[in-house]
């Protein structure tokens, strides 16, 4: 989920269903990201996305490769 100013992006990462719309409620926040930071700041909630993970749930590319740069996956 994308949050901030106008050129200033800050995103949450959420799990949602993938049956519902782009912009629903999220089941679970995880963590966030903030790209503007020096260095870009990443913090990531391990055990709740590895216990995802084992009930199915599918990363998205972009999640996939913040998960492999902290080594989660």
């Amino acid at each position: 989920m994308r949050f901030g100013a106008k050129k200033r992006p800050f995103y949450r990462i959420v799990a949602i269903d993938s049956k519902s719309p782009r912009e629903s409620r999220a089941i679970d926040f995880l963590g966030y990201y903030d790209p503007k930071k020096e260095p870009a700041l990443l913090k990531i909630d391990k055990d709740k996305v590895l216990e995802l993970i084992r009930k199915g749930a599918q990363p998205s590319q972009s999640v996939l490769k913040l998960l492999k740069r902290e080594k989660i996956t």
